[in-house]
């Protein structure tokens, strides 16, 4: 008899919940194994048309085109394709659900069991992330009512940066101010800079307090940061998920007089300027584009404009990457992780081109090879070793779920 996958699921699995604004993506994970049971994404809730979840069990891929008119809906569909699959998560012994939360402010900076004050406090920082945080408690609401026994945890892509340094975190205006209104430098990532950073430390065999490293997080969102011995000193996000990097659709950083003067000479509003800064800028601002697959075909191709996009894209990781070269005074690892950084062989070269009296010195045979595993891509020799890490963020918000679950 064929072995089932509710006969393969050990007590003490967590179910990773990251709910979007018209998305939700989930895993059910072991935290102590790392073994992925099942995991999904549920697309296009609350849309007319077209909505559908993908739902993977090992191979096996199943995709249910049905209406999810809400969250709700979404996971309560989610919890059917589990029990075809003879999985009952109530009865599962799950340790905890995990949910991805952008934005915990100054008051959340470690894993929390989530109870009606939390979500009050969730509800009222809403205003720092609000394409992100009401989406999640939605998802929050949804599989407790449907979970009631399984405490939720919430993780926060703030957190890891929660303590950086005042002069890193401090924006230069009126105090007042900002102490109003909680303007300061957030950082997001939090939980993939902390994960990959510890796993970089691990591959090169040192304690992750003596490693000083700069962690390259580069996907359609993307961030960088600068980690003094296993502690954030800088990053490229800020108050919002905007700031920093060029990025698939956000513009990165920017003069802040030019919304003033779209504001003034063109007559936008807030609402126009934010859908050009976070919806139309970035990659897709410059060439139409935000899959770099497909910029890098254009490129081949002798399109200008993409060529234009991913120098200017290059340009500004070097900025940060020598910027924080400073910052740390000695580097021991720089880390490529996320879609772009683990698979993109061209931006890590270009990246790093012309820095071997830095101390950076790239294989160009190591670098081309596709895996996907943990790797380094410099000589030998390097006096700063150049990493691919990939990142598993699904697996950190399970084993720190799972932690402060079974130490409260």
């Amino acid at each position: 008899m064929t072995e089932s996958i509710a006969d393969t699921i050990t007590p003490g699995a967590v179910l990773v919940i990251n709910a979007g604004s018209s998305s939700l993506k989930y895993q059910l994970v072991d935290p102590a194994s790392a073994q992925v049971y099942a995991n999904g994404l549920a697309e296009r809730i609350g849309e007319p048309v077209g909505s559908s979840i993908t739902h993977m069990v090992g191979n096996r891929e199943r995709i249910l085109e049905v209406a999810l008119p809400d969250h709700r809906t979404a996971i309560a569909e989610v919890v059917e394709l589990f029990r075809a699959d003879g999985i009952h998560l109530a009865d599962a012994g799950l340790t905890a659900v995990g949910h991805r939360l952008v934005h915990g402010g100054t008051e959340f900076h470690s894993p929390i069991v989530i109870d009606d004050a939390v979500i009050a406090t969730i509800e009222r920082l809403s205003p720092l992330a609000p394409l992100h945080n009401p989406p999640t408690l939605r998802g929050v609401e949804a599989v407790s009512e449907l979970l009631p026994d399984v405490p939720a945890v919430g993780i926060f892509d703030t957190a890891f940066f929660y303590d950086l340094p005042a002069a890193a975190a401090t924006y230069a205006i009126d105090t007042e101010v900002a102490a109003e209104y909680g303007i300061r430098r957030y950082g997001f990532h939090g939980t993939s800079h902390q994960y990959v950073s510890r796993c970089a430390a691990r591959f090169l065999g040192r304690r992750n307090d003596e490693v000083n490293q700069i962690v390259l997080h580069l996907g359609n969102g993307a961030s960088a940061s600068a980690i003094r011995g296993g502690r954030p000193v800088d990053t490229s996000m800020g108050l919002t998920p905007l700031e920093g990097l060029v990025m698939g659709t956000r513009v990165g950083d920017i003069d802040p007089g030019i919304a003033f003067h779209l504001a003034r000479v063109g007559g936008m509003s807030v609402d126009d300027v934010d859908r050009i800064y976070n919806k139309h800028g970035g990659l897709k601002g410059l060439c139409g584009e935000n899959d770099f697959r497909a910029i890098l075909e254009r490129i081949d191709a002798g399109d200008a404009a993409a060529k234009l996009a991913y120098d200017v894209y290059v340009h500004r990781l070097r900025h940060y990457l020598g910027a924080y070269m400073i910052d740390l005074g000695r580097v021991d690892a720089v880390v490529f992780t996320a879609g772009v950084g683990e698979n993109a062989a061209a931006v890590r070269a270009d990246a790093l081109a012309g820095l071997e009296n830095f101390g950076i010195v790239l294989d160009s045979e190591r670098n081309v090879e596709r895996s996907r595993v943990s790797r380094r891509i410099s000589t030998d020799d390097s006096p700063i070793a150049v990493l691919v890490v990939p990142t598993n963020e699904e697996l950190a918000i399970a084993q720190q779920a799972a932690e402060v679950v079974l130490t409260s």
